[in-house]
This record gives structure tokens, sequence and C-alpha cells, in this order.
């Protein structure tokens, strides 16, 4: 309603007052008598009506849950039967991806203007920022900070199921999933160098080999499919926010291991053919040390606080 209409409805109750008024002017002791009737009436009748009237009770405003809380809570209820190899239900997933595609970086209290993610000029290989939101038995929440050429190498995730939700930035991702129709006597010739330490490799075939820009949807890995080993690398300044369900954990047998990875073509190979067209789509890979030049830092997370109820 404007103030135009507004004014026109007080001036016109204040009219009717005033016209009430001057037609009670006849009798001024009987409209004395009668107000100060009307005043005891009034006084009595409203402590009355106070009397009776229950008291307002006022409820008290909905309490804002924020993003993270959300993904934790949400986390709580997806994992809470977690464990080596076991994978939530379809419409879990589904609940959690839902979730996570609605984070943004401020909901987790980040911008691209910090400053672990600036390129360093004093070191051959970037840091990486792990910012670590929480961890239990049944998951973990952490999120990966980038700077420009900063790579997470090639490694694995045995037996747990996980959830890569990019915040902001360009990354490429590279991603394999064993080959488990290899011939059992099946071997490849590695190189020399690497012959001593691990002389094993494995066939695994290529599940993703692209970039991903910011705003895009979270992506899913399973204990066996959708490319459990990954290698992350920034084309910019990027953060990735990471659930895993079951975390790692070495005394149950979830560690992580680190990988080379060699094109199909490069090693010789006893009785696995594949197609010209195909070859492409498959790699080696071959165990190996956590990579010297790999510096991964913590730093506290900054974001919203976390409610474990």
């Amino acid at each position: 309603m404007g103030r135009a209409a507004l004014a026109d409805i007080k001036g016109k109750d204040f009219s009717e007052l005033a016209k009430e008024t001057k037609t009670n002017t006849e009798d001024t002791n009987k409209v004395s008598n009668t107000n100060k009737n009307r005043s005891t009436t009034t006084s009595d009748s409203s402590r009355k009506k106070s009397r009776r009237r229950p008291k307002k009770t006022t409820m008290p405003a909905a309490v804002m849950v924020s993003p993270v809380q959300r993904l934790f809570d949400t986390c709580k209820d997806v994992f809470a039967l977690a464990g080596t190899g076991i994978v939530p239900t379809p419409d879990k997933i589904e609940q959690l991806r839902a979730v996570l595609d609605q984070i943004q970086p401020a909901d987790v209290g980040l911008t691209p203007q910090m400053p672990f993610f600036s390129l360093p000029v004093t070191r051959r290989a970037p840091p990486i920022t792990y910012l670590h939101i929480h961890e239990c038995e049944k998951f973990s929440m952490g999120i990966f900070c980038l700077p420009p050429s900063g790579v997470l190498p090639l490694h694995n995730h045995p037996g747990m199921t996980v959830f890569s939700k990019l915040l902001f930035g360009t990354m490429h991702i590279k991603s394999y999933d064993w080959v488990v129709d290899v011939p059992s006597n099946a071997s490849a010739v590695v190189p020399p160098s690497q012959t001593v330490q691990h002389p094993e490799v494995r066939l695994a075939k290529v599940k993703v080999d692209s970039d991903f820009t910011a705003p895009c949807n979270a992506s899913i890995l399973y204990p066996a499919d959708g490319g459990n080993m990954h290698c992350f690398t920034a084309v910019t300044a990027c953060a990735v926010l990471d659930v895993l369900g079951p975390p790692y954990s070495d005394p149950e047998g979830r560690h992580c291991t680190y990988y080379f990875d060699y094109p199909f073509t490069k090693l010789s190979v006893d009785e696995i053919t594949v197609a010209e067209e195909e070859k492409d789509k498959y790699a080696w890979l071959q165990e190996r040390e956590k990579p010297e030049d790999l510096a991964v830092v913590g730093a506290p997370y900054t974001g919203p606080e976390i409610v474990e109820n």
C-alpha cells in the first residue's frame, strides 16, 4: 500500500472522530459523567480481559543451516554403513551428489585471492594446500587448493567411494580403472630403472582424460569403477572439495598408493591384443614410492563450523 492511500485512510478516521466529538458536546456534564463511567467500565473490562487473555508465545526463528553443515549431515546418513568396498545405494549417491552440486566457494570460506592459490617462484613443484574439515571412521571431508600447474599425482582409493566437487578454476583429470580380464600369465617389460623396486605392472583402462571448469557437477568414483586411480593437474588456480567414504586407513588396508603410467604401446606385452584405434585408451600402471617433489601442506579450515550432533 502506498503512502497516499495510507494518508487517506488516516484522514478519514480523524474526520469521523472530530464529527463524533462535536455531536457529544451538547451536554458537557452528561458527557463528563458518561466518559467517567465509560473509563471505569473500560478499565475494569480491560483488567478482566487481561487476566483471561493467554500470553502470546514467540516462536523461535528458523535456524539457518549452512551448506557445509548440510553436507556433513548428509554424509552421516549416506555413509552410516560405510566400510571397505561398501558402496552406498544409488539413491544415497544421488542425495549426496545433489548437496555437493549446490556448494559454492564462499560456502566453505574460500576465495581465489587466498595466498595458497598463488604460484610461488622458489619451488619447482608448487605446494598443494589441504584444508581439513572433518574425519571420522565413516567418512572424511577436505579441500585441496592447487595453484596453477599444481599436481596431485596418480594415486588410488582402495575400497572407497569418492566424491570430488570442483569449486572454482579449471582442472585436468585423468583417471583409470583396472582391466580385470587380463590373462594371468601376461607380462610386460618395464624400463630397467624401475625394475628393481617395482617390477610389476598392471593393465588399466582410461576412464576420464579431460579438462573440467567450474561450475560443474561433482564426479564420483567407486572401489572398482569410475576411475579409482586418478591424477589432478591444475590448469588454473583451483579448489576441489573431496568426500571419501570410508577414509584412508592403513590399519584397515586402505592406504594411498602412487603409480607411474606408461602408454600401452611403450611396453612389450605377451598375449594381450588391443585394436589399434583403442590403444590410446589403455595404459600400464606401476606402483611407485610417494613422489619426492609432492608437497602437500595443511592449513586451517576457516569456513562455517560444523556441529557434530
